[in-house]
């Protein structure tokens, strides 16, 4: 009997708002080198995000509600995010601050990839969060791609053959622990 294989999720945040972001474009480049029965679906809502404040949680505004959604939608998160200050940046933390309260992120699988290797505040940062907030990072599909100084986009990290190579094992690695827990949850 031939098994039916599923198409495995995945939802990708950039933590950039900047329009031409080593982020954005490693994001991308994971959209173009995924395998073909994994769809990944890069989430465009992060600046549309209001302040976070609990009182607008009764009447979620609707750009909170589609983030849940597409949460919801996924199987996993990868996230890819610039260092700002040492930190996370603002936008990507009021994104996560929104989705403390749901269920949406609760033992979400998340990958965190990391565009320089200089921005290790920002991704112990994202650790801690992503800890807390009970998701579950997946630390052999998390890697720093050392795209600093490189000026390539999606196109030329995508047929970068190294740095390719290091996304595709990524993006494989991840989508096999999605797989793994699914089964667990199946039994």
């Amino acid at each position: 009997m031939k098994s039916i294989t599923r198409t495995i999720r995945i939802l990708a945040i950039s933590g950039s708002l900047r329009k031409i972001s080593s982020n954005t474009a490693l994001l991308q480049a994971a959209i173009a080198l995924a395998p073909e029965n994994v769809e990944i679906k890069l989430y465009a809502g992060l600046g549309n995000l209001p302040h976070f404040n609990p009182d607008l949680e009764a009447n979620e505004p609707p750009s909170v509600t589609d983030l849940r959604m597409q949460l919801r939608w996924s199987d996993g998160l990868l996230i890819s995010s610039p260092e700002y200050a040492h930190g996370v940046p603002g936008v990507l933390k009021n994104a996560l601050d929104w989705l403390v309260s749901g269920e949406e992120f609760v033992d979400k699988p998340v990958a965190l990839l990391n565009a320089s290797p200089r921005s290790t505040h920002a991704q112990a940062s994202l650790i801690e969060i992503v800890t807390v907030m009970s998701g579950r990072i997946v630390p052999e599909a998390s890697i720093t791609v050392p795209l600093l100084g490189k000026n390539l986009d999606a196109v030329g990290i995508a047929s970068h053959p190294e740095i390719s190579r290091a996304l595709q094992a990524a993006i494989v690695a991840f989508v096999s622990e999605i797989e793994r827990r699914q089964a667990e949850v199946k039994y």
